[in-house]
């Protein structure tokens, strides 16, 4: 099975350096390596290019203006240009375990997307893994939270024997995802309509689950650390949140402006 890996990033090419370093740590590449790239200028470009200089697999900059927060489009635009059976969608401030993109194909099963989890690092653990380089941080590390730092465990047993408990934990994030893309094409993908920070992800699962997609949660298995920043303005999360909550009531499955769109 092939796989892409799209990563999404606006305008932090520190934070994308060390996602980067931990893509290369990984036991099992991805085919492909999509960046999804909302407007970044110039640094970012450089990062890119330098890395897929020594890559093991393709890596290919996808790059919009920037007009304000539109993740779901420049998504969209990866998602149309990956030439592979599975994505796994990751955010650009998300450090990877050596066993994420593996822990992400052995869950994969026809019929289900999986959703990963975030594991919030405080300022001074965040500050640390992005300015150093330190390895991935073990489950007993400082800055993740008590109760975070549950989610720090690995064991592919327990994740197989967790799936639906975790989808009663764990909130849609498109952070950390794993999609089948023939699922994503038949519900068109993200919808564009939705700009601004907020529901943009639970909106594209909600069509999912009214197509007959549903959702398994990796528990222990899949793990990624978030690396902490200020947090985006949320002045269109309630017309989003809206539109989601609309998803859900009307059972649609597919928007309009889309995938198609690219």
């Amino acid at each position: 099975m092939r796989c892409g890996l799209v990563v999404t990033t606006y305008e932090r090419p520190r934070a994308l350096a060390r996602v980067l370093e931990s893509l290369a740590t990984q036991t099992r590449w991805p085919d492909e390596v999509l960046i999804a790239d909302d407007g970044s200028g110039p640094r970012t470009a450089e990062l890119v290019q330098r890395f897929a200089a020594t890559a093991a697999r393709p890596v290919r900059l996808v790059w919009q203006p920037h007009d304000g927060f539109r993740a779901g489009r420049i998504r969209n635009e990866a998602i149309c240009r990956a030439d592979c059976e599975y994505l796994v969608l990751l955010d650009g401030d998300m450090v990877m375990h050596p066993e994420f993109i593996a822990d992400h194909l052995v869950a994969a099963k026809p019929g289900y997307y999986s959703q990963g989890v975030r594991v919030q690092l405080d300022e001074r653990a965040s500050r640390r893994l992005e300015q150093t380089g330190a390895p991935f941080p073990a489950w007993f590390a400082p800055g993740a939270g008590l109760l975070r730092r549950g989610y720090m465990l690995r064991s592919r047993r327990l994740a197989r024997c967790s799936r639906r408990l975790g989808n009663s934990l764990v909130s849609v994030k498109s952070c950390n995802q794993g999609f089948w893309r023939e699922d994503l094409l038949r519900v068109n993908g993200f919808d564009e309509t939705m700009v601004g920070w907020g529901s943009e992800d639970k909106e594209l699962c909600a069509r999912l689950e009214n197509a007959g997609v549903h959702r398994q949660t990796l528990l222990f298995a899949a793990l990624a650390c978030h690396l902490a920043h200020p947090p985006a303005p949320r002045s269109l999360a309630g017309t989003n949140h809206r539109r989601w909550r609309e998803t859900v009531r009307s059972g649609r499955t597919r928007c309009e402006l889309g995938i198609s769109s690219h």
